[in-house]
């Protein structure tokens, strides 16, 4: 492998991939445990093993960080994430696919690298410090809290 497995200071961009999962009027939210956007509120997700589809990623991911199975379905969001250090080099760089995805099965748990994961409802939204991308992502395509908190 030509990069660091945790993302840090890679020598080409690693491709991620997330899952929007709605259930009860709820999004599926996780704290990030680790950088980029250690301890905030993002989609739950992953990086891509060699071989593996976009679909098949994210079922795995959200498996492991939530306990909760589901059906992935098509692309909703695609962005990147490029963070620099303090002497200019980069420190990571993610290409993010976000699928929509069905909630078939399983209890809420936080695993992997989640610090936290939660059901959480749209009037819980502006008490929490989402991810940029998140926010971007639930108020532009599903009308779903935070454009009242920050500029989308």
């Amino acid at each position: 492998m030509d990069q660091n497995p945790s993302g840090g200071y890679p020598s080409k961009p690693r491709v991620a991939v997330g899952a929007v999962v709605f259930k009860d009027n709820c999004i599926l939210l996780v704290r990030r445990g680790k950088a980029p956007a250690r301890g905030q509120w993002a989609i739950p997700g992953g990086g891509v093993l060699l071989g593996e589809s976009l679909s098949q990623a994210a079922e795995r991911e959200i498996l492991e960080e939530t306990g909760i199975r589901i059906a992935a379905g098509e692309p909703a969001y695609v962005f990147d994430v490029v963070e620099r250090d303090d002497t200019g080099r980069i420190r990571y760089h993610y290409v993010i696919v976000d699928l929509d995805a069905t909630y078939q099965s399983g209890d809420l748990c936080s695993g992997d690298d989640a610090m936290e994961a939660r059901w959480v409802a749209e009037a819980e939204m502006a008490g929490l410090d989402v991810s940029l991308p998140t926010r971007q992502l639930l108020s532009g395509r599903y009308h779903f809290g935070c454009a009242d908190r920050h500029d989308v």
